[in-house]
């Protein structure tokens, strides 16, 4: 059996007033079923627009995209039949609460909106018990009082778990959360976050998760994808990428976060990410990369160096695919 989602060569191209900006470049991501996976790069890298093209949301004047993105084992890229998978089959948590719901109406009409995509014709006590039973789920205390209050009138951390038992109450088969908790405290982020790695692994739920803490995924996620200004530069499970990265971007990146045991001042990376309209030849970071040398400026694909950890480097240019 194949993996559940797997993006294969996909590139993603705007026209600018300044040109055409290649954003996705050759982009490889593969999720198997029940796999938590990690998608990680500073801000600008293509994140959240590679989820948003898994989604179908990426059309338009402007907009060109091009490879493919299996789903389920068919390819779903400019499906027509892509509306009926979202909110069913694959739904997104996004990382703003206050902003995906719509304070004009309740979270019961909300939440009863998204059950009627994947359930047609059911009674309106119907309706309620199901969403009733969503938030209970999400470990929110009091959901009738929940279900009849306006979106503005809950905290934030009330609001993402609104957002995840939305998500969830359809069982869909793919989650792609964008981020979810990264405008909360970090202790109610924590408790979110464990809200959902409980409901996705009860239901059997693949996740690709967003983020830009690395904490998270440690915790969070089994494989854990690299990506730099539109490409993924290393692949692996998570243990092998912090204990043993190998691409200089991947270094820098867990050299820049704080640690609260000591071993120094977190290290700055120099520089940022490149201009879409004219991108570097090759490695999109040998700009910024501190062994940069003859080769870079060649295209870079995915080697395995060892299992199912991959890198795309110069470096290991000389390392046969396992």
């Amino acid at each position: 059996m194949g993996p559940l989602l797997g993006i294969y060569g996909l590139h993603l191209k705007l026209h600018t007033y300044k040109g055409v900006a290649h954003v996705l470049s050759g982009v490889h991501l593969e999720v198997g079923r029940g796999e938590r996976v990690a998608l990680v790069g500073e801000t600008g890298c293509g994140k959240s627009l590679t989820l948003r093209a898994v989604l179908g949301l990426l059309k338009g004047k402007g907009t060109s995209l091009s490879g493919r993105i299996v789903f389920e084992g068919k390819d779903i890229l400019g499906s027509s039949q892509m509306h009926r998978l979202r909110g069913t089959r694959i739904t997104l948590i996004p990382q703003d609460p206050a902003a995906a719901l719509n304070p004009a109406f309740t979270v019961r009409d909300q939440i009863e909106a998204v059950i009627r995509r994947g359930h047609k014709g059911l009674s309106r006590a119907r309706l309620y018990q199901l969403a009733w039973e969503a938030l209970k789920e999400a470990a929110i205390p009091d959901p009738d009082r929940v279900l009849a209050s306006y979106p503005f009138q809950l905290s934030g951390g009330l609001k993402q778990r609104v957002l995840i038992a939305m998500a969830l109450v359809n069982r869909p088969t793919l989650v792609l959360a964008d981020e979810p908790g990264t405008a909360l405290d970090v202790t109610v982020q924590a408790e979110t976050l464990r809200v959902m790695r409980a409901l996705t692994e009860q239901r059997f739920s693949s996740v690709v998760l967003v983020t830009h803490n690395l904490g998270v995924v440690r915790e969070f996620s089994q494989r854990v994808y690299v990506m730099y200004a539109g490409t993924i530069v290393e692949e692996g499970p998570v243990s092998q990428i912090f204990e043993h990265p190998l691409h200089p971007y991947t270094k820098a990146l867990l050299a820049a976060v704080p640690r609260l045991t000591g071993g120094g001042l977190p290290k700055g990376l120099d520089g940022s990410i490149p201009d879409y309209t004219s991108p570097p030849p090759g490695c999109r970071f040998q700009p910024r990369c501190p062994l940069a040398r003859a080769g870079c400026e060649s295209p870079q694909p995915l080697r395995t160096v060892e299992g199912s950890h991959r890198v795309a480097c110069v470096l290991y240019q000389e390392v046969p695919r396992g």
